[in-house]
Protein backbone atom coordinates (compact mmCIF):
# COMPACT_ATOMS: atom_id res chain seq x y z
CA UNK A 1 0.00 0.00 0.00
CA UNK A 2 2.48 2.39 0.30
CA UNK A 3 3.72 4.49 -2.75
CA UNK A 4 7.22 4.89 -4.17
CA UNK A 5 6.49 8.63 -3.75
CA UNK A 6 6.35 11.10 -0.86
CA UNK A 7 2.86 10.08 1.52
CA UNK A 8 1.08 12.99 1.86
CA UNK A 9 -1.86 11.39 3.74
CA UNK A 10 -1.98 7.53 5.37
CA UNK A 11 -4.99 5.91 6.48
CA UNK A 12 -4.07 3.00 8.77
CA UNK A 13 -6.93 0.48 10.15
CA UNK A 14 -9.34 3.30 9.96
CA UNK A 15 -12.99 2.05 11.28
CA UNK A 16 -15.79 3.97 11.25
CA UNK A 17 -19.11 2.81 13.38
CA UNK A 18 -22.32 4.01 13.66
CA UNK A 19 -25.31 3.41 16.51
CA UNK A 20 -24.50 2.59 19.77
CA UNK A 21 -24.31 -1.23 21.68
CA UNK A 22 -25.93 -3.67 20.32
CA UNK A 23 -27.12 -1.88 17.66
CA UNK A 24 -23.55 -0.54 16.74
CA UNK A 25 -22.52 -1.15 12.68
CA UNK A 26 -19.41 -0.28 11.29
CA UNK A 27 -19.71 1.11 8.11
CA UNK A 28 -15.31 1.42 7.99
CA UNK A 29 -13.95 -1.68 9.17
CA UNK A 30 -10.17 -1.70 9.42
CA UNK A 31 -9.17 0.27 6.18
CA UNK A 32 -5.37 1.16 5.83
CA UNK A 33 -3.69 3.22 2.35
CA UNK A 34 -1.79 5.89 1.94
CA UNK A 35 -1.94 8.70 -0.72
CA UNK A 36 1.56 10.14 -2.05
CA UNK A 37 1.76 13.82 -2.48
CA UNK A 38 0.19 14.87 -6.19
CA UNK A 39 -1.35 11.78 -6.31
CA UNK A 40 -4.78 11.22 -7.66
CA UNK A 41 -6.06 8.13 -5.62
CA UNK A 42 -9.54 6.70 -6.73
CA UNK A 43 -11.90 4.79 -4.14
CA UNK A 44 -14.53 2.67 -5.91
CA UNK A 45 -17.30 0.49 -4.49
CA UNK A 46 -21.00 0.30 -4.65
CA UNK A 47 -23.26 2.65 -2.82
CA UNK A 48 -23.14 1.80 1.15
CA UNK A 49 -19.69 0.42 0.46
CA UNK A 50 -18.84 3.21 3.01
CA UNK A 51 -16.34 5.40 0.53
CA UNK A 52 -17.94 8.60 1.61
CA UNK A 53 -17.57 7.51 5.16
CA UNK A 54 -14.09 7.49 4.87
CA UNK A 55 -14.00 10.80 3.35
CA UNK A 56 -15.58 11.85 6.13
CA UNK A 57 -13.47 10.78 8.24
CA UNK A 58 -10.41 11.80 6.78
CA UNK A 59 -11.81 15.56 7.24
CA UNK A 60 -13.14 15.44 10.45
CA UNK A 61 -16.86 15.31 9.95
CA UNK A 62 -17.07 11.78 11.23
CA UNK A 63 -15.50 10.34 14.16
CA UNK A 64 -12.96 7.73 13.76
CA UNK A 65 -14.24 4.95 16.26
CA UNK A 66 -10.61 2.79 15.75
CA UNK A 67 -7.10 3.27 13.71
CA UNK A 68 -6.11 6.83 13.16
CA UNK A 69 -5.72 9.32 9.80
CA UNK A 70 -1.94 10.78 9.62
CA UNK A 71 -1.81 13.93 7.19
CA UNK A 72 2.06 15.26 6.58
CA UNK A 73 3.05 12.79 9.83
CA UNK A 74 0.87 13.84 11.98
CA UNK A 75 -2.35 12.79 13.63
CA UNK A 76 -5.29 14.30 12.80
CA UNK A 77 -8.06 11.80 13.81
CA UNK A 78 -9.28 12.48 17.21
CA UNK A 79 -8.25 14.72 19.41
CA UNK A 80 -6.23 17.42 18.20
CA UNK A 81 -4.77 21.01 19.23
CA UNK A 82 -6.67 24.05 17.87
CA UNK A 83 -3.66 24.83 15.49
CA UNK A 84 -3.58 21.52 14.02
CA UNK A 85 -7.21 21.34 13.71
CA UNK A 86 -7.20 24.86 11.98
CA UNK A 87 -4.43 23.65 9.56
CA UNK A 88 -6.39 21.02 8.18
CA UNK A 89 -9.18 22.98 8.18
CA UNK A 90 -7.37 25.25 5.50
CA UNK A 91 -5.14 22.37 3.66
CA UNK A 92 -7.78 19.44 3.17
CA UNK A 93 -10.98 20.50 1.71
CA UNK A 94 -14.31 18.03 0.22
CA UNK A 95 -16.16 18.64 -3.11
CA UNK A 96 -19.76 17.30 -2.59
CA UNK A 97 -21.67 14.90 -4.83
CA UNK A 98 -24.86 16.97 -4.84
CA UNK A 99 -24.09 20.46 -6.49
CA UNK A 100 -27.52 22.12 -5.34
CA UNK A 101 -27.98 20.12 -2.07
CA UNK A 102 -24.22 21.43 -0.76
CA UNK A 103 -25.02 25.56 -1.19
CA UNK A 104 -26.90 27.29 0.53
CA UNK A 105 -30.15 28.59 -1.61
CA UNK A 106 -30.11 31.80 0.77
CA UNK A 107 -26.90 32.49 0.06
CA UNK A 108 -25.32 34.57 -3.14
CA UNK A 109 -22.56 32.82 -4.87
CA UNK A 110 -19.92 35.20 -3.48
CA UNK A 111 -20.96 34.40 0.37
CA UNK A 112 -20.62 31.01 -0.54
CA UNK A 113 -17.45 31.00 -2.28
CA UNK A 114 -15.83 32.90 0.83
CA UNK A 115 -17.40 31.17 3.57
CA UNK A 116 -14.14 29.25 4.52
CA UNK A 117 -12.05 32.99 4.79
CA UNK A 118 -14.43 33.75 7.32
CA UNK A 119 -13.18 31.41 9.95
CA UNK A 120 -9.71 31.11 8.58
CA UNK A 121 -8.66 34.74 8.31
CA UNK A 122 -10.53 36.94 10.14
CA UNK A 123 -8.38 39.58 9.36
CA UNK A 124 -9.23 40.05 5.55
CA UNK A 125 -10.77 43.22 4.36
CA UNK A 126 -14.19 43.29 2.42
CA UNK A 127 -12.34 44.11 -0.75
CA UNK A 128 -9.50 41.28 -0.62
CA UNK A 129 -12.07 38.85 0.09
CA UNK A 130 -13.40 39.74 -3.49
CA UNK A 131 -10.71 39.89 -4.95
CA UNK A 132 -9.70 35.83 -3.56
CA UNK A 133 -13.40 35.43 -4.46
CA UNK A 134 -13.11 36.46 -8.14
CA UNK A 135 -9.62 34.42 -8.43
CA UNK A 136 -11.22 31.57 -7.34
CA UNK A 137 -13.82 31.98 -9.71
CA UNK A 138 -12.22 32.50 -12.49
CA UNK A 139 -9.70 29.44 -12.20
CA UNK A 140 -13.06 27.01 -12.60
CA UNK A 141 -13.77 29.25 -15.70
CA UNK A 142 -16.78 31.59 -13.93
CA UNK A 143 -17.21 35.09 -14.24
CA UNK A 144 -16.81 37.25 -11.27
CA UNK A 145 -20.39 38.56 -12.02
CA UNK A 146 -21.34 35.25 -10.87
CA UNK A 147 -20.86 36.40 -7.43
CA UNK A 148 -24.16 38.67 -6.74
CA UNK A 149 -26.37 35.45 -8.10
CA UNK A 150 -28.02 32.93 -6.28
CA UNK A 151 -27.60 29.06 -6.87
CA UNK A 152 -30.43 28.26 -8.39
CA UNK A 153 -29.54 30.81 -11.17
CA UNK A 154 -26.83 28.12 -12.66
CA UNK A 155 -26.94 24.74 -14.02
CA UNK A 156 -25.77 21.50 -12.29
CA UNK A 157 -21.97 21.76 -14.02
CA UNK A 158 -22.00 25.67 -13.09
CA UNK A 159 -23.02 25.07 -9.53
CA UNK A 160 -20.09 22.30 -9.19
CA UNK A 161 -17.62 24.27 -10.88
CA UNK A 162 -19.08 26.87 -7.52
CA UNK A 163 -18.52 24.14 -4.96
CA UNK A 164 -14.47 23.55 -6.57
CA UNK A 165 -14.26 26.96 -6.28
CA UNK A 166 -15.30 27.38 -2.32
CA UNK A 167 -12.44 24.71 -2.01
CA UNK A 168 -9.73 26.30 -3.81
CA UNK A 169 -10.63 29.21 -1.91
CA UNK A 170 -8.75 27.78 1.16
CA UNK A 171 -5.74 27.07 -1.41
CA UNK A 172 -6.07 23.51 -0.07
CA UNK A 173 -3.29 20.94 -0.96
CA UNK A 174 -5.61 17.70 -0.56
CA UNK A 175 -9.13 17.97 -2.17
CA UNK A 176 -11.90 14.41 -1.37
CA UNK A 177 -14.04 14.78 -4.61
CA UNK A 178 -16.93 12.78 -3.28
CA UNK A 179 -18.29 11.75 -6.55
CA UNK A 180 -18.42 15.26 -8.00
CA UNK A 181 -19.67 14.23 -11.40
CA UNK A 182 -22.80 11.75 -10.69
CA UNK A 183 -25.42 14.23 -10.84
CA UNK A 184 -24.03 15.62 -13.34
CA UNK A 185 -25.14 15.34 -17.44
CA UNK A 186 -22.93 13.17 -19.39
CA UNK A 187 -22.04 15.95 -21.76
CA UNK A 188 -20.66 17.88 -18.41
CA UNK A 189 -18.86 14.96 -16.74
CA UNK A 190 -16.02 15.55 -18.80
CA UNK A 191 -15.65 19.23 -18.16
CA UNK A 192 -15.65 19.04 -14.52
CA UNK A 193 -13.19 16.32 -14.69
CA UNK A 194 -10.64 17.86 -17.26
CA UNK A 195 -11.31 20.73 -15.13
CA UNK A 196 -9.92 19.13 -11.75
CA UNK A 197 -7.03 17.60 -14.02
CA UNK A 198 -6.00 21.53 -15.01
CA UNK A 199 -6.49 22.31 -11.67
CA UNK A 200 -3.90 19.44 -10.33
CA UNK A 201 -1.62 20.62 -12.81
CA UNK A 202 -1.50 24.14 -12.01
CA UNK A 203 -1.45 23.17 -7.86
CA UNK A 204 0.26 20.79 -7.23
CA UNK A 205 -3.17 19.38 -5.55
CA UNK A 206 -3.64 15.73 -4.26
CA UNK A 207 -6.92 14.47 -4.74
CA UNK A 208 -8.89 11.08 -3.14
CA UNK A 209 -11.33 10.76 -5.34
CA UNK A 210 -14.59 8.37 -4.74
CA UNK A 211 -16.75 7.18 -7.39
CA UNK A 212 -18.88 3.98 -8.32
CA UNK A 213 -17.87 4.46 -12.07
CA UNK A 214 -14.82 2.51 -12.65
CA UNK A 215 -14.75 4.36 -16.48
CA UNK A 216 -14.80 7.49 -15.15
CA UNK A 217 -11.67 6.07 -12.27
CA UNK A 218 -9.58 5.30 -15.38
CA UNK A 219 -9.53 8.74 -16.74
CA UNK A 220 -8.11 10.52 -13.72
CA UNK A 221 -7.03 8.40 -10.92
CA UNK A 222 -3.07 6.95 -10.62
CA UNK A 223 -3.99 4.06 -8.03
CA UNK A 224 -7.49 2.77 -7.49
CA UNK A 225 -8.84 1.07 -4.19
CA UNK A 226 -11.59 -1.36 -4.16
CA UNK A 227 -13.77 -1.52 -1.32
CA UNK A 228 -16.87 -3.87 -0.04
CA UNK A 229 -18.74 -3.84 2.96
CA UNK A 230 -16.20 -1.15 4.55
CA UNK A 231 -13.47 -3.79 3.75
CA UNK A 232 -10.75 -2.62 0.69
CA UNK A 233 -10.51 -6.03 -0.90
CA UNK A 234 -8.18 -5.01 -3.76
CA UNK A 235 -5.71 -2.09 -4.26
CA UNK A 236 -3.43 -1.63 -7.73
CA UNK A 237 -2.55 1.20 -10.33
CA UNK A 238 -5.13 1.58 -12.62
CA UNK A 239 -3.97 0.04 -15.54
CA UNK A 240 -2.92 -3.10 -13.53
CA UNK A 241 -6.39 -2.99 -11.99
CA UNK A 242 -7.95 -2.97 -15.59
CA UNK A 243 -5.34 -5.50 -17.09
CA UNK A 244 -5.54 -8.18 -14.51
CA UNK A 245 -8.42 -7.82 -11.56
CA UNK A 246 -7.88 -10.43 -9.14
CA UNK A 247 -10.94 -10.02 -6.35
CA UNK A 248 -14.11 -11.22 -7.78
CA UNK A 249 -16.36 -8.18 -6.73
CA UNK A 250 -13.36 -6.04 -8.50
CA UNK A 251 -14.11 -8.28 -11.47
CA UNK A 252 -18.01 -7.92 -10.71
CA UNK A 253 -17.54 -3.71 -11.48
CA UNK A 254 -15.36 -4.33 -14.34
CA UNK A 255 -18.18 -6.38 -16.00
CA UNK A 256 -20.65 -3.67 -15.19
CA UNK A 257 -19.05 -0.82 -16.76
CA UNK A 258 -21.23 -0.07 -19.82
CA UNK A 259 -19.51 0.10 -23.97
CA UNK A 260 -20.30 2.23 -26.50
CA UNK A 261 -21.16 -0.87 -28.86
CA UNK A 262 -24.33 -2.48 -29.12
CA UNK A 263 -23.30 -5.53 -30.28
CA UNK A 264 -20.55 -5.96 -27.46
CA UNK A 265 -23.39 -4.75 -24.78
CA UNK A 266 -26.02 -7.47 -26.20
CA UNK A 267 -23.51 -10.55 -25.51
CA UNK A 268 -21.48 -9.54 -22.88
CA UNK A 269 -22.20 -11.39 -19.32
CA UNK A 270 -22.01 -9.26 -16.06
CA UNK A 271 -20.41 -11.50 -13.21
CA UNK A 272 -22.26 -12.19 -9.96
CA UNK A 273 -20.43 -11.68 -6.49
CA UNK A 274 -21.64 -14.05 -3.67
CA UNK A 275 -19.25 -13.99 -0.32
CA UNK A 276 -20.59 -17.31 0.04
CA UNK A 277 -18.40 -18.11 -2.43
CA UNK A 278 -15.00 -17.82 -0.39
CA UNK A 279 -14.20 -20.65 2.10
CA UNK A 280 -12.76 -18.58 4.93
CA UNK A 281 -13.66 -20.54 8.12
CA UNK A 282 -10.68 -22.18 8.23
CA UNK A 283 -8.31 -20.27 6.08
CA UNK A 284 -9.24 -16.57 6.81
CA UNK A 285 -8.69 -13.76 4.48
CA UNK A 286 -5.55 -11.25 5.30
CA UNK A 287 -4.42 -8.33 3.04
CA UNK A 288 -1.22 -9.32 1.21
CA UNK A 289 0.96 -7.48 -1.77
CA UNK A 290 0.49 -10.66 -3.90
CA UNK A 291 3.13 -8.57 -5.84
CA UNK A 292 4.42 -5.23 -6.20
CA UNK A 293 2.11 -2.35 -5.88
CA UNK A 294 -1.18 -4.66 -6.01
CA UNK A 295 -2.58 -5.98 -2.94
CA UNK A 296 -5.38 -8.48 -2.50
CA UNK A 297 -7.68 -9.37 0.23
CA UNK A 298 -7.98 -13.49 0.39
CA UNK A 299 -6.62 -16.75 1.83
CA UNK A 300 -3.97 -19.14 1.02
CA UNK A 301 -5.74 -21.08 -1.43
CA UNK A 302 -7.32 -17.84 -3.13
CA UNK A 303 -3.83 -16.21 -3.71
CA UNK A 304 -2.80 -19.24 -5.41
CA UNK A 305 -5.42 -18.87 -8.01
CA UNK A 306 -4.74 -15.31 -8.14
CA UNK A 307 -1.36 -15.67 -8.62
CA UNK A 308 -1.57 -17.67 -12.36
CA UNK A 309 -3.06 -14.37 -14.06
CA UNK A 310 -0.07 -12.74 -13.87
CA UNK A 311 2.39 -16.02 -13.96
CA UNK A 312 0.92 -16.24 -17.11
CA UNK A 313 2.06 -12.98 -18.08
CA UNK A 314 6.03 -13.64 -16.66
CA UNK A 315 6.20 -11.32 -14.15
CA UNK A 316 7.09 -13.34 -10.97
CA UNK A 317 5.00 -13.09 -7.63
CA UNK A 318 6.01 -11.07 -3.99
CA UNK A 319 7.10 -14.00 -2.13
CA UNK A 320 6.94 -14.02 1.73
CA UNK A 321 9.72 -14.63 3.79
Amino acid sequence: MISEREPLLRVESLKVAFGERRKRFYAVDGVSFDIARGETFGLVGESGSGKTSIGRAIIRVYPASGGQVIYKGQRISGNISRDLDRQVTREIQMIFQDPMASLNERAKVGYIVAEGLYATEKGLSAVQREEKVREALLDVGLLHEFASRFPHEFSGGQRQRIGIARALIMHPEFIIADEPISALDVSIRAQVLNLLSQLQKKRGLTYLFISHDLSVMRFICDRIAVIHKGVLVELAATEELFLCPLHPYTQLLLSAIPMPNPAYERNKTVLTYDENMHEYSVDPPVWREIWPGHFVLGNRKEFDSYLKCRLDMGIPPVIDK
